[in-house]
């Protein structure tokens, strides 16, 4: 491709865009002069690329409003992009499309790439690892996902159909105040009209979902990615766990992150307080207590364990599990 025809398709990738142009601003982005942009805008017209002419102070080119754009036209480097982009976003369950529309997707844009570009694609492919292996990935319907998102961003209400963890199914009214991705997963966070109450769903599992009359007001507070890991420290399960850390903020979260457990903080006026090591209370809720003792050993800060009175025993039993272990290596060790 020569460079004049080059910059005659960034020309037009620059109009669609959107908005007007000024003819200063094209040329500095073509890095020409401004006789040569009117030269481009010249064969763009002559290949029916409805071009426009705005005059004034603010004026320049655009396209014409409602001009039905030709194929999408993508370089190399936008092409490898987006078909990585699509292996990443389905490893980490962040994409509303299932396996067969992310295959076909990706087929679709290889179909096109240059030789050596797909050769060197395969190549990346079969080179690249991930550390896990995916699950079965739960992912929301599209059309549910927009519907959240046009509600969130008027403040409109919204009504769903829902089917919880236990199989039960309800229809809800929601004041959704934001979407969330978290580990693989999406979620939405908002009022429950109803009880008065701000809840967490998983939209993989709301089958229908359709905006209502009506506003309200967000409130004033914590944005929604912290209400969602808050509702996850703070979840209904078995066991209420109390504790008294002496540490930082940054030490304690390294293994005790938000989506787990709710930890005292009192900020400083100077912002000091994150990082000074002290006793802070920590609450946490769970459905088993066995992961606990060795996440609490890893912190290596000291600890107090307020309630339940069973973690306790479970932390003395892993300490002498480690001492037998540690033991010289002529002594006989127990049988596990």
């Amino acid at each position: 491709m020569s460079r004049p025809t080059g910059r005659v398709l960034t020309l037009l990738e620059l109009l669609q865009s959107g908005g007007t142009r000024t003819v200063a601003e094209l040329a500095e982005r073509l890095g020409v002069e401004g006789r040569t942009v009117r030269r481009y805008v010249d064969q763009l017209i002559d290949l029916d690329v409805p071009v426009e002419s705005v005059r004034g102070r603010y004026g320049g080119y655009r396209l014409a409003p409602g001009y039905r754009l030709p194929p999408l036209m993508l370089s190399d480097d936008e092409a490898l992009a987006v078909l990585l982009g699509l292996v990443a976003g389905r490893r980490a369950g962040l994409t509303t499309m299932d396996r067969t529309a992310n295959e076909t997707a990706s087929a679709k844009i290889r179909r096109v790439l240059p030789q050596h570009i797909a050769r060197r694609l395969d190549t990346l492919l079969e080179a690249l690892a991930f550390t896990d292996r995916p699950g079965e990935l739960d992912t929301p319907d599209a059309g549910v996902l927009l519907t959240m998102a046009d509600a969130v961003r008027h403040s409109r209400p919204v009504s769903i159909r829902y089917t919880d963890r236990d199989g039960r199914r309800s229809e809800r009214t929601l004041h959704a105040y934001g979407i969330v991705a978290h580990a693989g997963r999406w979620y939405v966070t908002g009022k429950d009209a109803r009880s008065g109450e701000d809840r967490t769903f998983r939209l993989d599992r709301i089958a229908d979902a359709r905006t209502l009359t009506g506003s309200f007001e967000v409130p004033v507070g914590p944005g929604p990615a912290q209400r969602v890991l808050s509702g996850f420290a703070t979840a209904e399960y078995r066991h209420e766990v109390t504790l008294r850390i002496h540490g930082s903020v940054e030490q304690i979260r390294a293994r005790l992150p938000a989506a787990v457990a709710i930890l005292e903080e009192h900020e400083s006026a100077a912002g000091e307080d994150r990082a000074t090591e002290r006793w802070r209370r920590v609450e946490l809720r769970a459905e088993r207590l066995d992961w606990l003792p060795p996440v609490l050993a890893s912190l290596d800060r000291p600890f107090v364990i307020e309630r339940p009175d069973e973690l306790r025993d479970l932390v003395i039993a892993l300490a002498d599990r480690l001492a037998s272990y540690a033991a010289e290596p002529d002594r006989e060790l127990p049988m596990p």
